[in-house]
């Protein structure tokens, strides 16, 4: 049985206004599921299948004869010249929204053959793996009591959750092997697969940390510029997500060092080599926390229909904020920790930012300062900090 998805709503009410929807995301996020609950009146198609994708890209009109809108087509990447010939049907009735669902797990090729073909006709969506609300409320394997560190190390991936006994450490194996198989071969001309895994494993080492192209190329041994090239596809392809600083002066944002985060607590545990057990020693804990909390922000902020922006906070004596929460001119500080019991002097650096922004001549205020810990109840310390875990994060972004 599929698990309930958040993101139904969004997307239901999204195609009254567009001809098309696009639907990106990793490989077994759940696209087609979701879609498919979704759109039930919708023909469905998938070029997955090689015949189809064929007939796709050479023969479009008898693709559409087959396939008539509306209609939902899986793993649209695969037939890059299907776009033009959606465009054209899409032009012969512009008014007749939510004719065309199109999913793909590779949005690097997506979004270029959307760009030269389908702006203005089609809204664009991305879809994460199961938030920590949908696992609790679709499924019958957690309690009241949340098991972190099981869900770190399992992840979020819907088939997993849907199959509980599955062993997490074979899925993730085969995960990785179809994803450097099918994805990576297809985007990129790796000479290597062999390399590109073993770059795979040193970024994992190094997620909720500054992104260092320079250093990372020294140790796998190609060029900077190689990395820079198997990042975007990393992210492209729903692996990774890159977190970028605040600063007061806008244009500064955009050349600062990001942080990398790889968006699935679960594959990054197995990139690591860590279990259940080996995770509560280990010195990656901390960081595989941080990535799970921003990842449920993420979540939870699509749905919700949210136009804020995530940010994090270092200064030049490397004094840093974990999150900023950025909405209406209003930042929200967080600080992310893995303890229980967290206290005041674990916020210190954040309070005096918090305190510096107050003063500082900036437009943008500081709001609620939050501590997302594995505190089972919520409270508060002074100074407007608030501390909560991710069961509450809509309370931030509310």
């Amino acid at each position: 049985m599929a698990i309930p998805r958040f993101f139904g709503e969004r997307l239901a009410s999204a195609v009254k206004y567009y001809p098309a929807l696009v639907l990106t995301g990793p490989r077994q996020a759940g696209k087609t599921t979701l879609l498919r609950e979704t759109f039930k009146t919708h023909h469905y198609v998938t070029l997955d299948l090689p015949s189809a994708a064929l007939q796709a890209e050479n023969d479009p009109e008898s693709f559409f004869r087959q396939n008539p809108p509306p209609v939902l087509i899986d793993e649209v990447q695969y037939a890059p010249g299907l776009f033009r010939h959606v465009k054209r049907l899409i032009d012969l009735d512009r008014n007749n929204c939510g004719q065309f669902i199109l999913t793909g797990s590779q949005s690097f090729l997506l979004m270029k053959e959307v760009a030269d073909s389908l702006a203005g006709r089609c809204v664009w969506f991305e879809l994460e793996n199961l938030s920590l609300e949908e696992i609790r409320k679709g499924t019958q394997e957690m309690g009241e009591k949340i098991n972190w560190l099981h869900l770190l190390n399992r992840g979020q991936f819907p088939e997993l959750w849907k199959k509980p006994g599955m062993p997490s450490a074979d899925f993730h194996r085969t995960y990785l092997a179809t994803y450097l198989e099918r994805d990576v071969r297809q985007i990129l001309n790796v000479t290597s697969l062999r390399d590109f895994e073993r770059f795979i494993r040193l970024l994992a080492a190094r997620s909720g940390n500054l992104l260092n192209k320079t250093e990372l190329a020294k140790d796998v041994g190609i060029s900077a510029r190689t990395i820079g090239d198997w990042i975007a596809v990393l992210e492209a392809s729903g692996q990774i997500v890159l977190l970028e600083p605040w600063f007061r002066n806008v244009s500064r944002r955009i050349v600062k060092t990001p942080k990398v985060y790889f968006r699935d607590s679960g594959l990054l545990c197995y990139l690591l080599g860590l279990d259940e057990q080996t995770l509560e020693r280990s010195p990656f804990l901390g960081a595989i926390w941080e990535g799970f909390v921003f990842a449920e922000f993420r979540k939870l902020a699509g749905p919700l229909e949210q136009s804020g922006h995530f940010w994090f906070y270092r200064d030049q004596s490397g004094r840093e904020v974990d999150l900023i929460y950025e909405k209406g001119g209003e930042l929200n500080l967080m600080e992310v920790k893995w303890t229980e019991n967290p206290n005041l002097s674990e916020t210190a650096v954040l309070l005096r930012i918090k305190k510096e922004l107050e003063l500082s001549q900036s437009p943008e205020r500081p709001g609620i300062s939050y501590i997302l810990s594995r505190s089972e109840n919520s409270f508060s310390f002074k100074d407007n900090l608030t501390v909560i875990n991710p069961t509450e994060i809509q309370k931030v972004l509310k």
